[in-house]
């Protein structure tokens, strides 16, 4: 695969996890897949009213998020320490390695979410309460 590559979103197939049986059951499209990224992975979440990721918190791996659509109430920080914020179309936010977050969509159509992580390694969400 070349180290250069244009992909447009619109030419990424949009899976759905839940036929994957791959928690959460939610819809994205793979751009680091289409990409052939190999340092960081790139996914577009897609979320219907309710739906969310929970709280969770990786091991390895720092988190960047940008909002695409829709608006998003954030669960962010240490375990016994969150704060809840809401936001909008142009937000950024990090979770860093060990540091609890997720989202739940509150729009009422639908929203859309970039996450990039890094490093691009198997790192399950664990629970935040968990961590010391």
């Amino acid at each position: 695969m070349p180290h250069h590559q244009v992909v447009h979103t619109d030419d990424v197939e949009e899976t759905d996890l839940s036929e994957l049986d791959v928690p959460p059951d939610l819809n994205i499209k793979a751009i680091d897949e289409a990409l052939g990224t190999e340092q960081a992975a790139v996914k577009i979440w897609y979320f219907e009213p309710g739906e969310e990721i929970g709280y969770h918190a990786h091991a390895e791996q720092e988190e960047v998020y940008y909002v695409l659509e829709g608006e998003f109430s954030l669960k962010l920080g240490p375990a016994g320490d969150e704060e809840f914020v809401e936001v909008g179309p142009g937000a950024f936010w990090v979770a860093s390695p060990e540091t609890g977050h997720g989202h739940r969509y509150v729009g009422d159509d639908r929203g859309a979410i970039l996450a990039i992580g890094a490093p691009f390694v198997d790192d399950p969400g664990l629970d935040p309460y968990s961590m010391d």
